[in-house]
């Protein structure tokens, strides 16, 4: 009964941490039943995760972004275009793969300092300057797209980063082998990760949870990534775009976790003026920020091009409200200075399993685009109200 009532108190006080897995768990298991575990089969939870990878990428810079209290409107046709600008490359000019990813990433980091160039340093708003951008981009990927209208590409190594699987070099009774090594590596780097801050706490006498509570999370957690893995090696292992985003997560999540840079990040959203007046470069972090917002963009871009195996005049569209649902959703605060990056792929997930679900009980799109809206908006409610009561 204590582990019970431990477990309700630490939901009760992290229930901005938690609510999001348990939103995520009761939507999985409630289209799981009404599917007859169609949901769960492993070619849905492959095609889920690859759906939800170019805009998961997206809401990791997003959330970064409304941490500062900015907003970045433009980066689902910068995703366009620069996917565009890289079927270009492939096909029309012979640049090979290696080089045009490099080059694509670079003019997405160029793209995100000009905007945030015109937040920093000119002072215009962060809305209005993206907006600009968001036009410039729709125009820009019009023109470069209006000849042919779609830009087809042939090029198998770029298409497998939107459709292809690590490679498979031993099967075991039907399993992918290497899926479950990295599956397995993911479980004891995320026990190591966990043990050695609940150390750090103790070492500062920080309060902790209870042994017997922090086995339960450790356990259950793990359970969660093993079951994922095993239903992924039984279908085709994982996917290079999975793969993709996890090295994301993992490099943006010690960024903002383990590093200076991260620390002053969080310290310019919760509050620039005192951030300023402690000698943190307001304007540097913006510039950062905007910066890496751009290079997700053009990797957001990559994924979604390679996926579809072409460029289109469509790519983009909505991309960017795709990215803030999936931030808000994953627990960032609109008054800045809160919100994780792991919450960023969690809120992605949740928008792409509602979309998923929904395909598969055959909801038509005007409900599908109502539903999805009422859950942006409970997300912002929740955010508000949590806001209200630590206040």
């Amino acid at each position: 009964m204590n582990l019970f009532q431990e477990a309700k108190s630490l939901v009760k006080v992290n229930i901005r941490d938690y609510g999001m897995y348990i939103a995520l768990f009761v939507i999985m298991l409630t289209f799981t039943i009404m599917t007859d575990g169609l949901f769960m089969s492993s070619r849905n939870i492959s095609n889920l995760l690859d759906q939800t990878g170019y805009i998961a990428v997206l809401a990791v810079g997003m959330t970064l972004v409304i941490v500062i209290r900015q907003i970045d409107l433009s980066v689902g046709f910068a995703a366009g275009f620069l996917g565009a600008i890289a079927a270009i490359l492939l096909t029309q000019m012979g640049v090979p793969v290696y080089l045009t990813i490099p080059i694509i990433l670079v003019l997405g980091v160029v793209a995100g300092l000009f905007n945030g160039v015109l937040v920093a340093k000119i002072g215009i708003p962060s809305f209005v300057a993206s907006l600009a951008g968001m036009l410039i981009f729709r125009g820009a990927l019009l023109q470069v797209t209006e000849k042919t209208g779609t830009i087809n590409i042939d090029d198998d190594a770029f298409n497998a980063l939107g459709n292809g699987f690590i490679p498979s070099f031993v099967e075991v009774g039907g399993l992918h082998v290497l899926s479950l090594i990295l599956g397995l590596l993911c479980i004891v780097f995320y026990i190591y990760s966990e043990i050695a801050q609940r150390r750090n706490k103790i070492k500062y006498q920080f309060e902790v949870m209870s042994k017997g509570m922090f086995t339960i999370k450790l356990v259950f957690i793990s359970a969660i990534i093993a079951y994922i893995t095993w239903i992924l090696a039984g279908y085709k292992g994982f996917s290079w775009t999975v793969i993709i985003m996890l090295a994301v997560v993992a490099i943006y999540h010690f960024l903002t976790t383990k590093t200076v840079l991260g620390r002053h990040i969080y310290a310019v959203g919760s509050n620039p003026e005192a951030a300023h007046l402690t000698g943190i470069n307001v304007k540097k972090i913006t510039y950062i920020v905007f910066g890496s917002m751009g290079m997700l963009s053009a990797l957001s871009g990559i994924l979604y091009t390679a996926r579809l195996q072409s460029a289109t005049t469509t790519a983009g569209t909505l991309f960017e409200l795709d990215a803030i649902a999936a931030a808000y959703v994953g627990g960032v605060s609109s008054a800045g200075g809160v919100g994780k990056v792991t919450g960023a792929i969690i809120g992605a997930i949740v928008m792409a399993s509602l979309s998923s679900g929904m395909n598969l009980l055959g909801v038509g799109v005007s409900y599908q685009y109502m539903i999805r809206g009422g859950v942006l908006a409970a997300a912002v409610i929740f955010d508000v109200m949590t806001r209200k009561k630590r206040g």
